[in-house]
């Protein structure tokens, strides 16, 4: 699907849901891709072919929220979920919960992803401050600057310096301090571009310390990283490491 039948299909959407309450229809949205990007690999439908509005409704946005659902890990019975879903749909004098009862439910749940997210960041930070600090002490040729950003300089360059209204080129990969790695314009087979205003503060910071032609080692605090939101592929609180090779300023 292009960006603009994506556009298209999400406009069309939003004419039809104006009938109903925003909030209500997102909340209800939410728990049921939620529960629908949870269910068992064994009992997923295949899908080749989108060839009707229908399909391509039902797919974009399943995909899409699914994306950003996929890490709260709620444990969902897949065979419950259809029958309730089937419940609903063909008659709702089958359905075994009332509105109130429902409501109570999706609470918890929401309450508990709530509670096991916070766990999480709090445990993930506490790992991030030991991994920096021993990182530090360890490696005499790792430099912290005062926000807490700590570098290696692998290669260092000899053309001029960025500063934080410059458009820069760059080169780079990141991971995680379990040596997963989240994303890499190597693997992507060319290089990146963006404003120095336009990425994580220890990005911004980092960069300016470069020179073109350098080659640098990051580690990343999460409070000058992504802090306690997760991303994809990067839990809440965690600490990135990149190699960044400074290329070109672009523009000044």
């Amino acid at each position: 699907m292009t960006n603009d039948q994506y556009e298209s299909l999400l406009s069309s959407l939003l004419k039809i849901t104006k009938r109903e309450s925003k909030m209500k229809y997102f909340s209800t949205l939410f728990i049921i891709l939620l529960i629908i990007g949870c269910g068992k690999e064994t009992n997923r439908k295949s899908i080749s072919t989108l060839s009707t509005f229908s399909d391509s409704t039902s797919y974009a946005l399943g995909a899409d929220l699914g994306y950003n659902l996929k890490q709260q890990q709620v444990e969902i019975d897949y065979d419950v979920f259809m029958a309730g879903l089937t419940d609903a749909m063909l008659d709702g004098e089958l359905v075994k919960l009332d509105q109130k009862q429902r409501r109570a439910v999706m609470a918890s749940l929401q309450q508990s992803i709530r509670d096991k997210a916070k766990k999480e960041g709090e445990t993930n930070l506490k790992v991030a401050d030991e991994f920096l600090a021993k990182n530090k002490k360890d490696n005499s040729d790792v430099k912290e600057t005062p926000t807490g950003l700590q570098y290696r300089v692998i290669t260092e360059g000899d053309g001029a310096s960025p500063v934080q209204t410059d458009r820069v080129k760059v080169h780079y990969a990141g991971k995680l301090i379990d040596g997963s790695e989240f994303d890499s314009s190597y693997e992507r087979g060319e290089p990146t571009e963006f404003g120095l205003n336009q990425v994580i503060k220890g990005w911004t910071e980092g960069l300016q310390l470069m020179k073109v032609g350098s080659k640098y080692e990051f580690f990343i605090h999460p409070k000058i990283a992504y802090g306690s939101r997760p991303r994809p592929s990067i839990p809440a609180n965690s600490v990135l490491i990149f190699e960044v090779e400074l290329l070109d300023i672009v523009t000044k």
